[in-house]
């Protein structure tokens, strides 16, 4: 199995995100020396739900202090960048990194639809912005010269420089939620990202993107990589007792989701709003903050005695996953905390599944 180290760090208070930001270099240095096989970066922007709010250059300062772990992006929100200067970026960090790079991709977040407006968009379009991103940064790394005439963008360069380190580009993901996308990301052979569902649901998500990747064409090496790859992710927080890890773990993700609401309370414009369907109870405000939890507790999480975590990890592993993106850093758990979550982790669960 393969595990992945994410970070969701929220900062209470802008006179706390010096030391957050910090804090949050020190534990994605040690996530590499505890043996995680990837440290995964989130975008949001404002109000401090992802402290360092663009995950670029805080991946650059961490590719300066880590060697072989292989740096990722869950994800970058497309709708929001220009292509050019994402894909000069991206080629530069590919560079720097000495070709580590995995290039998690979105549209933007269906529920922060303030991210939207700060950047003077809605999100009504994000999708075709995101698609027509997306080409334009390939093709910006794989054609010299480049022409495209867009809904968007009308760009004319003659090549970008430099040229990314992995060829002929970093492997790029895909955020899959909808059993559809799944499906239609298998058929494109891309590697998958999945959100938090429930492990019930996992084998029939699995099977759905099995079926696209024996529409692509990709021969059966491919296939089995790419399967092999999908990644879910999960809460994740490992203590010496399993009430020290609930009561730890519970206080810190009621803050998160208080944070959260409130922040889309009160910041998101009046006229928006987020279909049913795309809800359940832990982002749905209305749900109270404690059965939210509860919610997450039970559907999404990993969490008690390295013995109990490990026992969660192989029921995972039999559900068909071989890669865990473990969200152990949380903005409402002490540094020292977190980092000891880690080297339980790292130290008691992690070498039983290699």
């Amino acid at each position: 199995m393969r595990f992945g180290w994410l970070t969701l760090a929220h900062s209470g208070s802008p006179e706390g995100d010096y030391g957050a930001i910090h804090e949050l270099v020190t534990q994605a240095c040690f996530a590499e020396t505890v043996g995680f096989d990837g440290l995964w970066l989130t975008e949001h922007n404002f109000t401090g739900e992802s402290v360092y709010c663009d995950p670029i250059p805080f991946a650059s300062v961490v590719a300066a202090r880590t060697s072989r772990i292989r740096i990722g992006f869950a994800v970058i929100q497309l709708a929001l960048r220009h292509p050019i200067r994402l894909a000069t970026e991206l080629a530069l960090l590919d560079n720097l990194s000495g070709g580590r790079l995995d290039v998690g991709v979105g549209h933007g977040t269906n529920f922060n639809e303030y991210e939207f407006v700060g950047y003077g968009l809605r999100s009504d379009d994000s999708r075709d912005r995101m698609d027509e991103t997306l080409d334009v940064m390939v093709r910006a790394w794989t054609e010299a010269p480049l022409v495209h005439d867009g809904k968007f963008y009308r760009l004319r360069l003659p090549a970008l420089r430099p040229r990314p380190r992995q060829q002929p580009h970093p492997p790029i993901w895909r955020s899959a939620s909808s059993a559809g996308s799944i499906r239609e990301y298998g058929r494109l052979g891309a590697p998958i990202l999945m959100a938090r569902i429930p492990l019930a649901r996992v084998p029939e998500r699995l099977a759905l993107y099995e079926t696209g990747l024996d529409e692509s064409g990709l021969d059966a090496r491919r296939r089995h990589e790419l399967r092999e790859q999908a990644a879910l992710w999960r809460f994740v927080h490992v203590a010496e007792s399993q009430a020290q890890a609930e009561d730890e773990l519970t206080t810190a993700l009621l803050e998160t989701r208080r944070h959260m609401v409130h922040a889309r309370e009160a910041n998101n414009p009046p006229d928006f709003y987020v279909e049913a369907s795309r809800v359940n109870p832990w982002n749905d405000p209305r749900v109270s903050h404690e059965d939210g939890v509860r919610y997450s507790l039970k559907t999404s999480t990993l969490y008690g005695t390295p013995q109990r975590v490990a026992e969660q990890v192989a029921e995972v592993r039999d559900a068909g996953v071989r890669h865990v993106l473990c969200q152990i850093s949380y903005g409402y758990l002490p540094h020292q905390t977190i980092v000891d979550s880690m080297r339980r982790f790292g130290e008691l669960v992690l070498p039983r599944f290699r």
